[in-house]
């Protein structure tokens, strides 16, 4: 059976301004790489109804999973949250459990803080939904269907995926094998690197131009689910660095 496939949404007018660096992209590729979910779409989308939520109901139906980051805070313009509700025809209401648990943790400060009607945000879900653990600062993401609703805020997020992983249901990891070689050019392989893709087309290969103080080079990455075809294309990128007069060094550059 193929590998099931993933989506992520990243939601926030922050990220399409400048305003904010995303930091979760990267993370979330590796992670799901390594559990069998191979990530094979990402948006970047503002913090807009319509487009929340047509994007939502697109990318649900082609994909296995979607993650989404932001928009799920006590603010304005986190609006995750409703417009999933909307996307999926459910009320947005109160989260008993997610009320019970914010509702505690705000008493529990010293001194006690009121849960307000801005905190109350971060408890309303979609009707239906089940909750992501938050270890970091109790405010929880939620799963409806099968998309996996996440903060915006890196270490929070990380948090949330760490507890939720493993209960995904996901495929042969993706393994990865990497070559570089200083001193060439993209340009001087780029007809052997096709003819080793046509006959492998099963793994995905790319190059990678890299630029240092001590000198630039290129590295040829391949990443694929069958170890043994990976490693014979990784003989086959070290091959071609060789015959072009270039010593392969096995691995990314330093």
């Amino acid at each position: 059976m193929p590998n099931p496939t993933a989506c992520l949404l990243i939601i926030g007018n922050e990220v399409l301004s400048g305003r904010t660096q995303d930091a979760n992209l990267k993370f979330l590729a590796t992670r799901l790489g390594e559990i069998g979910i191979p990530l094979r779409e990402v948006r970047v989308i503002p913090d807009v109804r319509d487009t929340i939520v047509e994007t939502v109901n697109a990318v649900r139906a082609r994909f296995d999973y979607v993650f989404t980051t932001g928009g799920i805070g006590p603010t304005h313009d986190d609006i995750t949250a409703e417009c999933i509700a909307a996307a999926f025809g459910v009320p947005w209401e109160p989260h008993p459990e997610a009320w019970a648990l914010l509702e505690a943790s705000y008493a529990r400060r010293d001194p006690p803080t009121e849960f307000n009607a801005a905190r109350q945000r971060m408890a309303t879900m979609p009707r239906g939904a089940t909750l992501i653990d938050n270890p970091v600062s109790v405010a929880p993401g939620f799963i409806i269907g099968n998309v996996h609703v996440m903060a915006g805020v890196p270490r929070i997020m990380q948090a949330m995926f760490d507890g939720l992983a493993p209960k995904l249901t996901g495929g042969t990891p993706v393994r990865s094998r990497a070559v570089h070689a200083h001193g060439l050019m993209e340009g001087l392989l780029a007809e052997g690197l096709s003819a080793i893709q046509a006959r492998h087309p099963a793994v995905d290969i790319g190059s990678y131009p890299y630029y240092r103080p001590e000198g630039n080079g290129v590295a040829l990455v391949a990443k694929g689910t069958d170890a043994a075809e990976l490693e014979t294309v990784a003989v086959a990128m070290a091959e071609l660095i060789a015959t072009l007069g270039f010593a392969p060094v096995q691995g990314e550059p330093g």
